[in-house]
């Protein structure tokens, strides 16, 4: 129930921030969406751990930002990569076993990776993650890291 309700503020607050005029028609019509959608989700049974993932908290904000930085270093040496005369590029191949333990904290490192300009997460499972790298040390980058770390910590509550 807690999880639906959270779905109804979120939807809620969605609705009221999209639409920028607040008469009481157009919040009676948002409460009215938000509620449908509420109702209409927990039929469907997607109101769930993995949709909202309450049990991260806010560190999974605290990882948004380091993240975002992550992000924005690698988009600068991608771009020194692209621009450089000579495209310095090897293209490679890495294959690790990650350290989350559910399948929702290996979902979260797989999008880290991939988000990551100059990286992609092609196969993720239990077992291992492949990665593909525009460079040999970009995709080695991600065996070990420090995003995995990040992702564990968030995952575990640590």
């Amino acid at each position: 129930m807690l999880r639906a309700i959270g779905l109804f503020i979120v939807l809620l607050v969605f609705w009221l921030l999209l639409s920028g005029l607040y008469t009481p028609f157009l919040i009676g019509a948002g409460v009215g969406t938000a509620l449908f959608a509420t109702w209409f989700g927990r039929r469907l049974s997607v109101v769930d751990p993995e949709g909202q993932p309450f049990q991260l908290g806010w560190r999974i904000f605290v990882y948004w930002l380091w993240l975002a930085g992550e992000v924005a270093k690698s988009s600068l040496t991608v771009a020194r990569i692209v621009l450089h005369p000579k495209l310095p590029i090897s293209p490679s191949l890495v294959r690790f076993k990650a350290s989350q333990s559910t399948d929702l904290g290996r979902v979260i490192h797989a999008n880290s990776i991939t988000l990551t300009p100059g990286t992609l997460s092609i196969h993720c499972n239990a077992e291992e993650f492949l990665v593909h790298g525009l460079t040999r040390e970009g995709a080695e980058g991600c065996v070990n890291s420090a995003m995995d770390r990040w992702v564990s910590r968030c995952e575990q509550g640590r």
